[in-house]
């Protein structure tokens, strides 16, 4: 198993601990979304390309309407500080969003499209 984007791998697995820490020593069913974007990144670490960049696009974007829509329903319990604006499901959902559409347009990028063509290249001139 050859690691080839780490900060991604590395960003994942702290995640997937984040996402485990909630679930068990919180008990909290909310750990199910760092964990499902963690191994995303684990994977997209381990096997980069153009269709794991546009399925964790669309995953990210999924999650990030579902926790949008949550923070509206928690926005009239909030407080004007800095630390609700961070800490609430709408900050993170809305940056989820923004992630996920971000995540879909690299995956059409040409630096990606180009690193799929010289794997083509490679795997044809070896057989």
């Amino acid at each position: 198993m050859k690691i080839k984007k780490p900060i991604s791998f590395i960003l994942g697995l702290l995640l997937i601990s984040l996402g485990l820490f909630f679930i068990i020593a919180a008990k909290d069913y909310k750990g199910i979304i760092p964990l499902s974007i963690g191994c995303s990144l684990v994977y997209i670490g381990i096997n980069p390309g153009r269709n794991a960049t546009l399925i964790f696009g669309h995953i990210l974007v999924i999650i990030g309407c579902i926790l949008t829509t949550w923070g509206f329903y928690l926005l009239p319990h909030c407080e004007p500080t800095i630390f609700y604006i961070f800490l609430r499901p709408l900050f993170w959902g809305l940056f989820s969003i923004l992630g996920g559409i971000c995540a879909i347009f690299h995956g059409f990028c040409r630096c990606v499209q180009k690193v799929e063509d010289d794997n083509m290249l490679t795997v044809k001139c070896s057989s």
